[in-house]
């Protein structure tokens, strides 16, 4: 049986449904961005409103109290309405950013439990039980204009936070399980392609005339429910992964069912025999905790390298494009910001799509150093843009132009890579450990960049990209030196290249865990 007859209905069903998932994180992402002023402004009237009523208050109290003597040191109604509108304008900052953060600080408390949800439920019920939190989300920011709108929009983002976090995990390990060997690298990449094509559909409905207005933000915020429950109903017709029926369960006759269902073939003796042969290598792997791998010689390098490559991916400023945009293209003098950040979000997808192609032809360190570079070089040009943006109007083109082209060195490279290259680091046993920690070190970084950007910017003003390129330039050059080519090495070929890079001449372990690699599932 060749590739090409190994896509079958139920295979693009399963996969599909799956990736419905990963669409719903990068709508979530990129939701938040477009809307910023309409929403900003809700909040300004729903705190302005309270601030009122305290005025009222104190001046009902001040007209009750005649007899009450009144010191020269005492404030004025003036000084009060000052006072009060510096918190205003603190507290909507404080909210907007939290608005924002809060989706990470769910990703990132989620992010350890998605791999263990899917072993104890099986991925069909895990990606079901998830969805409740996408639907509770979802709900809390649809009603958000009926209520505390600051309140209830930080409770729905960062509890569709923590369904994104669950998700992370959960959706490359099902479609890398379900996929034929011959097609695993493509399907994988799927869920990446699905998040940018979210956070691109975000930014299109998130258009004024469409659904980014003063009417309907709420609903922008709640569309997120939509593939949630398509993917419910769609989950009941999708079979459950041979692998985890087969490995976890110990049901061969379910998982053979289940193949037969996804491969179109009764004859099926070849998944099964890759499995059993999976199954004898992880029974006589151990299982590495996330103490073992900074503890451990072996993996404290690895571990390290894993944790930089994706705190570089976060620190790079890509976040801050995709969550900040907007008023990015706003500062930039853009007329019209809002169709500038749906470019940007066109040419992530575009990006992710050649990525595809070439992660599998080039080195990953390469890719890595070469997107890395791209970045520092057009976070350089976007603050020269942004500073000389008054002297030279024509700069605004600089600065936009530089965004584009950042974003594509980002996809190029820094986008897709940490996750390939911590999966290809370690073998079985310390694997699920060290990308649950990978993933925890991202959502984290996630969290910091959200939250402080617009501090950052308040503080920095247009040379806040001087910051990035610094922080891009660090992480280049540490990966220069440090970070070891993985494409095509098995992991005791990997395990000497940072022996070498540490300048130790310890012997490798004769230890299981340097067993073979095997299929990199959770990229």
């Amino acid at each position: 049986m060749n590739e090409y007859q190994v896509v079958t209905g139920t295979l693009v069903l399963a996969v599909f449904t799956a990736v419905l998932s990963s669409f719903q994180f990068g709508y979530d992402i990129g939701v938040i961005n477009a809307p910023q002023q309409v929403i900003i402004t809700h909040y300004r009237h729903v705190l302005g409103i309270s601030l009122d009523d305290r005025k009222a208050i104190n001046n009902y109290a001040l007209n009750s109290t005649e007899e009450l003597p009144t010191s020269p040191g005492d404030p004025t109604p003036g000084s009060w309405t000052e006072e009060e509108t510096m918190t205003s304008a603190s507290l909507i900052t404080m909210f907007w950013s939290l608005s924002v953060s809060s989706f990470a600080v769910g990703g990132m408390i989620a992010s350890f439990f998605g791999g263990l949800l899917g072993d104890k439920l099986g991925r069909i019920k895990a990606l079901l039980v998830a969805n409740i939190l996408s639907l509770v989300g979802a709900l809390l920011m649809g009603f958000s204009k009926l209520g505390p709108s600051h309140i209830l929009i930080i409770s729905g983002r960062g509890i569709s936070g923590l369904y994104c976090g669950l998700i992370s995990g959960l959706v490359p390990m099902y479609i890398g399980e379900i996929a034929p060997i011959t097609l695993r690298g493509a399907i994988g990449a799927l869920h990446q392609l699905a998040v940018v094509t979210g956070i691109l559909i975000s930014q299109i409905v998130g258009l004024d005339f469409i659904l980014g207005n003063h009417e309907l933000w709420h609903i922008l915020l709640s569309l997120s429910a939509v593939p949630a429950i398509l993917q419910c109903l769609l989950l009941f017709f999708c079979p459950e992964s041979p692998r985890y029926l087969y490995i976890k369960l110990d049901e061969e006759a379910k998982a053979k069912k289940s193949l037969k269902r996804l491969r179109g073939s009764d004859d099926v003796t070849k998944d099964i025999t890759e499995m059993r042969k999976e199954r004898e290598e992880g029974s006589n792997e151990k299982k590495v905790s996330i103490i073992q791998l900074f503890t451990s010689s072996s993996y404290r390098q690895p571990i390290l390298v894993a944790l930089m490559l994706h705190v570089a991916q976060q620190f790079s400023g890509i976040n801050a494009i995709f969550y900040y945009s907007t008023s990015i293209f706003q500062t930039a003098g853009i007329s019209q910001p809002v169709y500038a950040t749906i470019g940007v979000g066109a040419v992530n997808t575009v990006f992710t799509a050649v990525s595809v192609f070439l992660v599998e032809k080039a080195g990953r360190r390469s890719l890595f150093l070469t997107g890395m570079s791209g970045m520092f070089v057009c976070a350089i040009f976007m603050s020269v843009g942004l500073v000389l943006l008054n002297k030279l109007p024509w700069m605004s083109y600089v600065s936009m132009t530089a965004i584009f082209l950042f974003v594509s060195f980002f996809e190029i490279g820094p986008g897709p890579i940490p996750w390939f290259m911590v999966a290809e680091f370690f073998s079985q046993g310390p694997r699920p450990a060290a990308l649950a920690i990978a993933a925890f070190s991202n959502w984290a970084g996630n969290f910091i960049v959200a939250l402080c950007f617009q501090y950052i910017v308040d503080f920095c003003g247009p040379y806040v990209f001087f910051l990035f390129a610094g922080v891009v330039l660090a992480f280049t050059l540490f990966t220069f030196f440090k970070v070891p080519e993985t494409k095509g090495k098995s992991f005791e070929e990997i395990a000497a290249e940072f022996r070498k890079k540490r300048g130790s001449a310890e012997m490798p372990k004769p230890a299981v865990e340097m067993e073979f690699l095997g299929p990199t599932e959770n990229i």
